[in-house]
């Protein structure tokens, strides 16, 4: 990496649980002052069985929106604040906060609004205890009436507003609407404001700090301790996302990829870790010491074999196909086929109930000789940019799992030598992925 200028970090919630835990926050902030900008989840969960502050904010509102007596909930979430505040020794008093929340619960205010102060409340406190400026993200996060992301808008307001400042806490998850109403991001929205952030403040580095030390090969529930991923491009992350890997939301990339900004995902428990780095390009890197970069997959999928004689002739047949489950509102995941066979993989909870009327469509619209639906699959992708001009990577999965019995189902590669896409059977999965993951985790 290049000598870095400046550094957005977000913390998430369970970097932010407790007054121990900002102390550690604030300790690594303070350690480089490159680390300019702050995003800040709300406090996460404290121990195992402990409640998100966000889940007690979407309680309280339930509450107050159903007429029930919703003040023993907001005097659990006031003590949480209270705690934290204490905890860190601060003089800080919420209280006018608190009334303000309150009296919008009484006045009937919307969840988004309630849902957002879990963030506006830790982002408050971690400005305060840092002497850093608080901005609002309501401020210089705009969503358009329809309640879309405003991209630019929001960049050209908060890059001006970011320029004026050394050091700043913008609260992560929401925006506003153009009537100033609170908006809040749909999933993963302090990773998505984070890199928002980033992209308007023109970092050299985007760090997010998490309770982990960057992404693993592979799911440690399945394979124990599997190796860490030093590097990753946005592509692989893409890929690995998608087949259902625990990563960052694609929403939460897009910033910082337009912007061409690498991300550092970091262990707020573990600061000298060198975590992942996500990078935009694989052109400046070294060729990776793994083929395969990671390994993920996901079960409950389901897959319609179609065949008919003379099929690679006949003009529009998969369009026809295709469009049937389109009309039907059903999106298809992938589509393997041959000469006179096609299959369409789709979501098994997408055409719960639907297969007949699927079936009966297809025929009408497309003549098959033979259709069937097939349950029970699951897709296993294995990713690495290393794969391209590395002979042999597929025969080594097909090996692997050969070796353990397994049959493969469906195969699927894609044109860029990115990944490979093998089909199993479901009780197969993780079987298969601990053989895959031994073949190339020497």
């Amino acid at each position: 990496m290049n000598q870095l200028h400046h550094k957005v970090v977000k913390f998430g919630g369970s970097s932010l649980a407790s007054a121990e835990q900002i102390k550690k926050a604030v300790a690594i902030i303070r350690a480089d002052e490159t680390r300019r900008f702050v995003v800040p989840s709300a406090p996460g969960k404290r121990f195992s069985a402990d409640t998100k502050v966000t889940d007690l904010l979407i309680k309280v509102h339930g509450e107050s929106a159903s007429g029930l007596d919703f003040e023993k909930t907001f005097a659990e979430i006031k003590a949480r604040y209270n705690e934290i505040v204490d905890g860190l020794g601060m003089e800080l008093d919420l209280s006018a906060e608190f009334k303000i929340i309150h009296d919008q619960l009484l006045g009937g205010t919307t969840l988004d609004y309630v849902a957002s102060r879990g963030e506006y409340l830790n982002g408050l406190i971690l400005a305060a205890y840092l002497g850093f400026p608080f901005i609002d993200a309501a401020e210089v996060i705009f969503f358009d009436e329809n309640g879309n992301f405003e991209a630019e808008l929001t960049n050209r307001v908060m890059s001006r507003r970011l320029a004026r400042q050394k050091n700043a806490v913008i609260p992560g998850f929401y925006g506003s609407l153009p009537n100033g109403a609170v908006k809040t991001f749909s999933r993963g929205g302090s990773d998505i404001t984070g890199a928002i952030v980033a992209r308007a403040a023109k970092v050299d580095l985007y760090e997010n700090w998490t309770d982990v030390s960057g992404f693993l090969m592979v799911d440690p529930r399945i394979v124990n301790d599997p190796k860490p991923i030093e590097v990753i491009t946005y592509r692989e992350l893409r890929e690995l996302s998608y087949m259902g890997a625990s990563v960052l939301h694609e929403d939460a990339i897009f910033p910082v990829k337009v912007a061409r900004i690498p991300i550092n995902i970091k262990n707020t428990n573990r600061p000298d870790d060198g975590g992942t780095f996500i990078v935009p390009t694989e052109k400046s890197l070294k060729q990776p010491s793994s083929v395969v970069t990671g390994i993920a997959g996901r079960k409950g999928l389901r897959l319609i074999h179609l065949e008919k004689d003379m099929m690679n002739q006949e003009i529009g047949f998969g369009l026809r196909v295709l469009q049937v489950i389109a009309d039907m509102g059903i999106s298809f995941e992938h589509l393997p086929s041959g000469i006179d066979t096609m299959c369409v993989v789709l979501s098994g909870a997408d055409i719960d109930g639907k297969e007949e009327e699927l079936i009966t469509r297809i025929k009408e619209a497309a003549h098959p000789d033979f259709i069937a639906i097939e349950d029970a699959l699951a897709l296993i992708a294995v990713v690495g940019r290393g794969m391209a001009g590395t002979p042999g990577t597929a025969s080594r999965v097909f090996q692997a799992l050969a070796k353990e019995d397994i049959n493969i189902r469906m195969i699927d590669q894609g044109s860029s030598e990115l990944n490979i896409i093998v089909g199993v059977n479901e009780p197969d999965f993780e079987k298969a992925i601990r053989a895959i993951y031994a073949e190339f985790a020497e």
